[in-house]
């Protein structure tokens, strides 16, 4: 019972404390279940983290519930996913029934423009850490840096660069990984 109730705790500190969405949480997740508490190594919280980035629905949910079954099963993973949804849920229903009074708020609007910085930073520092853990890799950065210009400058469907990446990323695992 005490380690469902660190997870829930764990879990509702980051979904509390982050604004962004969830790829700001993802290093507060590592720092929290890896670094702090051990429950998960880094290789571990790579290969969760690609598996959340992959499969539908918001990034922060699906990692929360791969740690969670990874560390206590089906129990486990609903703990961990009430923690990270219900700071949110309560704030955005706060927000829903004051927004009227902050709506044209010119401190509010301030701040926010002031957080945008740190919450692309706070985006930035896993895939730093995963290259770090994997090793700086050319190919790897141009694929980045390809995906990134080919949905931003000229307006390529993210679905699109996905399925091209991945095929490329096969074709590079198939073919030429194994003649180096």
């Amino acid at each position: 019972m005490k380690q469902y109730f660190e997870l829930f705790i764990s879990f509702f500190k980051i979904g509390a404390f982050t604004l962004g969405g969830g790829y700001v949480m993802i290093p507060l997740i590592e720092k929290e279940i890896v670094s702090k508490r051990k429950w998960i190594n880094n290789e571990e919280f790579a290969e969760m983290l690609t598996l959340a980035q992959s499969a539908p629905g918001p990034v922060a949910i699906n990692t929360a519930v791969f740690i969670g079954y990874k560390i206590k099963g089906i129990k486990g993973m609903i703990t961990t996913v009430l923690g990270t949804v219900i700071p949110s849920f309560v704030i955005i229903l706060l927000i829903a029934v004051f927004f009227t009074e902050f709506e044209n708020n010119q401190t509010v609007e301030r701040i926010f423009c002031g957080i945008r910085p740190a919450v692309v930073a706070l985006i930035a520092v896993p895939v730093i850490n995963i290259l770090k853990n994997k090793g700086f890799k050319i190919h790897i950065i141009a694929v980045a840096a390809i995906s990134a210009i080919s949905v931003w400058l000229f307006g390529i469907s993210p679905v699109i660069v996905i399925i091209v990446s991945g095929l490329c990323a096969i074709m590079y695992n198939t073919f030429i990984s194994k003649q180096c």
